[in-house]
C-alpha cells in the first residue's frame, strides 16, 4: 500500500524514533509499504517517520542510480552494491569512516528542493535486517550518502539542517512555502 509522505512542517520529522524491539507481522508490513511508498515517488531512501511513524527503521534501494556510483564492503571484502539491494535497516548505527565530502541530496519529504551536504565518503553500518538479522557494512559513495541521510531522519534531523547558512538562507522562500502549505494541510 502507497503511504502519504509526509511534508517539511510535519512535527513527526523532528521525532527520535523509537527503537524496534520485535519484529512483528505489523513491522513487516510497515517495511513492504514503505518500499512500495518509496519506489511510487521514485525515491532511494525512506525513513518510518516520512510515512508519519517515529520508529528506528528505513529502507533504501539505489539500483536506480546510474550516474552516482556506490560502494559496499562486506567483511572487508568489496562486494555487489545490486545484489545487497533492497536494504532494510533497523535500528541502524552509522560510524564516519571517510573524509568529509559535499554532494547533492534531496529529500521526499522537500519536493523540488535540493542542496549540497557535507557527509563523510565512507560509513561503516550496523543495524537489523527484516528478518531480525545482524547487518553490518561498509559503504561509500550514493549508498553511504543515503544511509546517513535516513539515519539523520530516525533522529529528528532534516538534510536541511547540514545545510551552510548561505545555502539555506537562498532556499529559505521554497522552505517556508512548503512548510506554510504543509501547516494548512494539517489543520484541514
Amino acid at each position: 500500500m502507497i503511504l502519504p509522505v509526509v511534508k517539511y512542517g510535519t512535527p513527526v520529522l523532528r521525532h527520535k524514533g523509537a527503537p524496534i524491539e520485535q519484529i512483528t507481522p505489523t513491522i513487516k508490513k510497515l517495511i513492504a509499504d514503505m518500499f512500495e511508498t518509496m519506489y511510487a515517488y521514485k525515491g532511494i531512501g525512506l525513513a518510518a517517520q516520512q510515512v508519519g511513524l517515529a520508529l528506528q527503521l528505513t529502507v533504501i534501494d539505489v539500483r536506480g542510480v546510474t550516474d552516482r556510483p556506490s560502494s559496499l564492503e562486506l567483511q572487508g571484502r568489496p562486494a555487489d552494491v545490486a545484489g545487497f539491494m533492497p536494504l532494510v535497516l533497523i535500528n541502524p548505527e552509522v560510524k564516519p569512516v571517510g573524509k568529509p565530502v559535499a554532494g547533492p541530496e534531496g529529500c521526499l519529504s522537500f519536493p523540488e528542493i535540493f542542496g549540497e551536504i557535507t557527509r563523510p565518503d565512507v560509513v561503516d553500518v550496523n543495524a537489523t535486517d527484516q528478518d531480525g538479522k545482524a547487518v553490518e557494512f561498509r559503504c561509500g559513495g550514493l549508498l553511504s550518502r543515503a544511509v546517513q541521510h535516513e539515519v539523520d531522519h530516525l533522529h529528528g534531523i532534516l538534510f536541511i539542517d547540514r545545510m551552510s547558512k548561505a545555502a539555506k538562507d537562498e532556499l529559505r522562500p521554497e522552505l517556508d512555502a512548503l512548510q506554510a502549505a504543509t501547516k494548512v494541510a494539517l489543520k484541514n
